[in-house]
């Protein structure tokens, strides 16, 4: 879907935003763009949709390098990647409506067809009851759900966010993560994520690449990466992660949370990517560790499996035939009050 090959940006006072750099977003992933202030994630994200050109490199998307097409091409090659930001760049003079409209309105869509994509996008996104309001009516997180539908518009297979959630509280983030999930599920977009926000990684992207300095450190999929961070970048960011009670996050997935543990070569064996391939089940990964013993690696996982039950019980039927280990949370914690109660009833 988006391949970069051989891409750097060098700018006129000699900096090297983007040192040579390889890597491909294939279609559907929700890839995580990660690092630091200055590490050249924004940079990229401008480089994808020829916003800024690099200065060597080719730039494919859908098979086509669109460094070599002509403004008009390009435009309408733009249509297909949507874009939407930090601080939602709303037009203030516009209401909801005319917000989304807008990106019709430069496509020379008809007035009637406007109407009713519009009227789906705000149902979409959950605001069909604020198309006639204002942007400083809006709170920020419908502010954002309605930079999603403008950005939506035009049917894009490519949705680019360039920290979406920073300037929304961790209530609203997740809410909007969650909306993008289903997007993506429903609409099967490709979705890259720019943050240096190592939460938004683990809520919703199942594939990373953590950046410093211009270069691409470490990349792979989320789950590898959470559970065997290699870069000290990588390592410093996920330690950056607040620790979840196993109470906690059981509450946070709905009950349909399990613990996987395995031991020495399946810590570096793909067997999330493998079970969302073979049994399309939707994993979500809630924490991890690996932890160095004397005589082995050993790691754990806690991940949702979803609502697909028939989906869940296979790959976890799979996963056990491996050898690994995989726990009900729920158990695991009914266990544990359990536990606590006879200790207390013991004294």
């Amino acid at each position: 879907m988006i391949i970069l090959k051989n891409i750097t940006k060098t700018y006129a006072n000699g900096f090297q935003a983007i040192k040579p750099l390889n890597f491909e977003i294939k279609q559907g992933d929700i890839m995580g763009i990660i690092g630091y202030s200055g590490a050249g994630k924004s940079t990229l994200v401008r480089l994808i949709n020829k916003l800024e050109s690099p200065t060597t490199g080719e730039i494919i998307i859908d098979g086509v390098n669109i460094l070599r097409l002509k403004e008009s091409a390009l435009q309408k090659a733009r249509q297909k990647i949507g874009m939407i930001f930090q601080h939602f760049n709303l037009l203030d003079s516009r209401n909801v409506f005319g917000n989304v409209a807008f990106a019709l309105e430069i496509a020379k869509w008809k007035k009637t067809d406007i109407k009713m994509r519009v009227m789906e996008l705000l149902e979409l996104v959950g605001l069909q009851d604020k198309a006639d309001f204002y942007p400083n009516q809006l709170s920020g997180g419908q502010k954002q759900r309605i930079a999603i539908a403008r950005a939506l518009a035009n049917h894009p297979k490519i949705l680019l966010c360039d920290e979406a959630t920073s300037a929304l509280d961790t209530k609203t983030t997740q809410s909007i993560l969650q909306l993008l999930k289903d997007i993506q599920k429903k609409l099967g977009l490709t979705i890259v994520m720019i943050t240096h926000q190592i939460e938004v990684v683990r809520s919703i992207c199942n594939s990373m690449c953590v950046m410093s300095n211009g270069e691409i450190v470490e990349e792979g999929r989320v789950e590898q990466i959470f559970a065997n961070p290699k870069h000290e970048v990588t390592k410093e960011l996920i330690s950056f992660l607040p620790a979840l009670s196993q109470e906690e996050i059981l509450q946070k997935s709905h009950k349909s949370a399990y613990k996987i543990s395995f031991v020495g070569e399946y810590i570096h064996e793909p067997l999330i990517a493998e079970i969302i391939k073979k049994f399309n089940v939707d994993v979500n990964i809630l924490a991890g560790n690996i932890e160095a013993l004397a005589t082995a690696e050993v790691g754990h996982l806690i991940v949702d499996f979803g609502d697909d039950l028939e989906a869940r019980e296979r790959a976890i039927k799979y996963l056990r035939s491996k050898g690994l280990i995989v726990e009900s949370l729920q158990d695991l914690v009914i266990n544990k009050v359990a536990q606590i109660q006879d200790s207390m009833l013991g004294d």
